[in-house]
């Protein structure tokens, strides 16, 4: 199936369906031009928009899918993925601290704590099963997505908010200073 994927609107932070519980994916929609589409849509938008995740909430579709990436800088690379109707586990109860940000709140970042390692069950659009565990970044950005179809955002997970910084200021402060060696100083 050919689907012309095009650019969605991403809604921010107010609008009230990023605050809904969104709606299971209904049987007939698997495999039809509509979920293809909209899958298409998300991570055709996803992309332009340099994001590593996009969920349905965040272009006011209120059904439980996400798109998906890892672009393989520090963890081996996925290929732009979509899962429909997530479930999500722990593996274990180590967690991590890590800075997000979200298409939906442009301009800050904030440390949020995640699990270190997860299980993903849900479906493809075509409505085969998907079954996953990630690790790391990985775990975080399907973390965060999933977030997004409970009516959750990075910021209600954040647990001193203190850290939240506009990217400019996170780049040239918090960045240089992960950066910097202190024995060469």
């Amino acid at each position: 199936m050919t689907v012309q994927a095009q650019k969605l609107r991403v809604i921010r932070l107010g609008h009230p369906v990023l605050r809904k519980i969104a709606e299971p994916v209904p049987e007939d929609l698997f495999d039809s031009g509509r979920l293809h589409n909209l899958a298409a849509d998300l991570i055709h938008t996803m992309r332009l928009e340099e994001g590593v995740g996009l969920a349905a909430p965040q272009v006011a579709e209120s059904l439980r899918l996400f798109a998906y990436w890892l672009p393989g800088e520090d963890e081996p690379e996925v290929e732009p993925t979509v899962v429909v109707n997530p479930e999500i586990r722990p593996v274990g109860e180590e967690m991590e601290e890590g800075w997000e940000g979200c298409l939906s709140i442009p301009g800050l970042r904030g440390l949020v704590p995640r699990y270190r390692r997860i299980k993903v069950k849900g479906r493809a659009v075509s409505g085969e099963p998907v079954s996953l565990t990630a690790d790391g970044f990985h775990a975080r950005v399907l973390q965060h997505e999933h977030d997004h179809l409970d009516g959750i955002v990075f910021l209600d997970r954040m647990t001193a908010m203190r850290s939240l910084a506009y990217e400019p200021e996170w780049e040239q402060y918090v960045l240089t200073a992960e950066d910097e060696d202190p024995e060469t100083e």
